[in-house]
């Protein structure tokens, strides 16, 4: 059974490595508002799409007082070559264990290629200043969702 983070929810908090090995914990940025996006895995095409999209978008999202986490089961060594790859100027999350992601359900059964398997739930959050749920999207599509969360948060303009 797949827990589902409802708005209103106190967002699990975590401590994980990132793509340099730094540990980041959720409730140190509190008083900030954070994008939290679960992807699969580093280096695929919805993933790099989607990482690079948000990339794009930092500048304003910033500005807005949000800072973004990607999370992944990646471990951080391939996260710190995705990062370079790509350019990437926000941290990602190594959750090899998938504990954080399930915590947040985003980690579950899915449908991939007609085939159902366990693994990660392309899921974006969105954590107030306070540490609490104020958007919990789950099965998003990575391509266009950049772009459809910043009209969510009124950030389109």
């Amino acid at each position: 059974m797949n827990v589902r983070l409802q708005p209103g929810d106190a967002a699990p908090d975590f401590t994980l490595a990132t793509d340099t090995g730094d540990p980041v914990t959720l409730s140190s940025l509190q008083g900030r508002k954070v994008i939290l996006f679960a992807y699969p895995r580093a280096m695929t095409p919805g993933c790099t799409k989607e990482a690079c999209d948000f990339r794009d978008s930092l500048t304003g999202l910033q500005a807005a007082g949000y800072a973004v986490l990607g999370i992944s089961p990646d471990e951080p060594e391939a996260l710190a070559k995705f990062v370079e790859r790509d350019g990437l100027t926000f941290p990602l999350l190594s959750d090899p264990e998938h504990k954080v992601l399930e915590e947040y359900g985003a980690w579950g059964e899915k449908k991939n290629y007609g085939r159902t398997i366990q693994g990660v739930i392309r899921s974006t959050f969105v954590i107030d200043e306070r540490g609490t749920v104020e958007l919990a999207q789950y099965n998003v599509k990575a391509t266009g969702h950049v772009g459809r969360l910043k009209k969510q948060l009124g950030l389109d303009a």
